[in-house]
């Protein structure tokens, strides 16, 4: 059970691996994502809590050989898996961007991650600490992307990022390859782009929060 365990918990590392080269095409997984942004008693923003849920093919692929007695595995046997999901994001920023009034924020190591699995949907819970505590003079901005466009991020539906009392929130979702009938998401239109492409910032999930 332990080396099927690792192969599973494998998966997610050989997607983030093949997120660095487009060539590899897009989207390969779909993410709905949530967010909620993470405040001191003082105002100032510490950081982001992510939850993001699996489309079911990739769900089931990555808990292949999980669980016992023909159950769905618990959120303790999904730990490995919630680790090296985690811990393989760092190489790509885990997806996020956040700004506080214009200037770029970096992330220290998540803490406060696990997997839970319900339905066949497979989803990541994990906090990223900013490494420096920030309070915002005017907003906050937060996106959440992949710039290959290997894995495929949307908003959830209705309340999709949570900020503090009497803060407003703007969201706004990413256009769709079908908005974009001129555009061949082909194999070898991805194996033409240049590494700093950024091709996924088009498809960005974008949130503005402005709080009192």
């Amino acid at each position: 059970m332990r080396m099927r365990r690792l192969s599973a918990a494998a998966a997610f590392t050989a997607l983030t691996l093949l997120t660095a080269a487009p060539a590899l095409a897009h989207p390969h997984v779909w993410v709905k994502a949530s967010a909620e942004v993470v405040y001191a008693p003082d105002g100032k923003v510490t950081g982001v809590k992510h939850r993001w849920s699996f489309d079911e093919a990739y769900s089931s692929f990555a808990t292949q050989g999980l669980g016992t007695g023909g159950k769905p595995p618990t959120r303790a046997e999904l730990a490995d898996l919630a680790k090296v999901n985690t811990e393989s994001l760092v190489d790509f920023d885990y997806f996020t961007v956040a700004k506080v009034d214009g200037k770029k924020q970096l992330f220290a190591e998540p803490k406060d991650y696990w997997l839970d699995l319900e339905n066949g949907v497979l989803t990541l819970n994990f906090t990223l600490p900013l490494t420096a505590p920030a309070k915002p003079s005017r907003a906050m901005g937060l996106e959440i992307y992949d710039p290959t466009y290997f894995v495929s991020f949307s908003f959830v539906e209705g309340d999709a990022v949570k900020a503090g009392p009497g803060c407003s929130v703007t969201v706004t979702r990413p256009k769709t390859p079908e908005t974009m009938p001129s555009q061949n998401l082909s194999e070898s239109f991805f194996s033409s782009l240049s590494p700093n492409a950024d091709f996924g910032l088009q498809f960005a999930n974008r949130a503005v929060i402005a709080c009192p």
